[in-house]
C-alpha cells in the first residue's frame, strides 16, 4: 500500500483527538472539581456537596450492594432534555459537582422506577416508610419494585416481647399471631441513605429557578 503510513497517521490522529476530547480533557476538567462555598437567601454560608457520614454512608453501601441502580437513576435532566423538573424530581439539572463524594457513582441509565436524586427532598420531614422496603406493593399497588424481606427480622413476641419498631402490617401481609416483623440495622441504614438524597442546592453551573412572584417584579 503506497500511502499506508499516511493512512495510519490519519487514523491515529483521529483516534487521539477523540480520546483527548471525550476522555482526557473531561477528566482533567472535572477530576479536581472543588466543593462549592456559597451563601443562601438568608445570608448563611453553606458548602456543597458534603460527605455523608454514619448511617447514611453505610446505607449507600447497602444501596450499591442491592443493585438499585439497575432500576433507579440519580440524574435530573435539564428542561430541554426531558420533563424531570416538571415531575418534581428536582429543582435544577444534575451536574458533575453533585457526584464528588459518590464512588461508584449511581447515576444509572434505566428508569423502571422514579429518579431518586432528590428523594429525601420529596420526603421532607416525613420518616422514611420502612414498609416500602419490606414490600413496596403494600404502599404502591402497581409498583414492580421487588420486596426486600431479608432486611427484616421475623421475631416471636412470646420470646422477646413486643417491639416498638415492629412494622404495622395488616391483612395477608400481617405476620402470624405471636410474631412480628422488625427492621434490621441494614434497613435503617438504607432508609437513612435514601432520605439523605438531596441535590437541589444552587451551584454556579446550575442555578435554581427564580420563584414566579420574584420573576414578575
Amino acid at each position: 500500500m503506497k500511502h499506508g503510513a499516511l493512512l495510519f497517521c490519519g487514523v491515529l490522529t483521529a483516534f487521539s483527538a477523540s480520546w483527548w476530547g471525550m476522555v482526557a480533557y473531561p477528566q482533567r476538567q472535572l477530576s479536581n472539581l472543588p466543593i462549592y462555598l456559597g451563601t443562601n437567601d438568608a445570608g448563611m454560608a453553606y458548602q456543597y456537596p458534603t460527605a455523608r457520614s454514619g448511617e447514611a454512608a453505610q446505607g449507600r453501601q447497602v444501596y450499591v450492594s442491592l443493585g438499585c441502580v439497575a432500576c433507579h437513576t440519580q440524574q435530573v435532566r435539564p428542561v430541554d432534555g426531558g420533563n424531570d423538573i416538571a415531575r418534581g424530581w428536582g429543582r435544577r439539572r444534575s451536574v458533575a459537582r453533585d457526584y464528588i463524594y459518590d464512588e461508584p457513582v449511581q447515576m444509572g441509565d434505566n428508569r423502571l422506577g422514579p429518579d431518586l436524586a432528590n428523594y429525601g427532598e420529596r420526603l421532607g420531614t416525613n420518616a422514611f416508610p420502612l414498609t416500602r422496603l419490606f414490600n413496596p406493593q403494600l404502599v404502591v399497588s402497581n409498583t414492580i419494585c421487588p420486596p426486600l424481606p431479608f432486611l427484616f427480622d421475623h421475631r416471636s413476641v412470646r420470646i422477646s416481647g413486643p417491639s416498638a419498631e415492629a412494622l404495622v402490617l395488616k391483612g395477608t401481609a400481617a405476620p402470624a399471631v405471636g410474631e412480628e416483623v422488625v427492621p434490621t440495622l441494614a434497613a435503617y441504614q438504607l432508609a437513612a441513605y435514601l432520605k439523605s438524597l438531596h441535590t437541589s442546592v444552587e451551584v454556579p453551573e446550575a442555578l435554581l429557578p427564580v420563584p414566579s412572584e420574584e420573576a414578575s417584579k
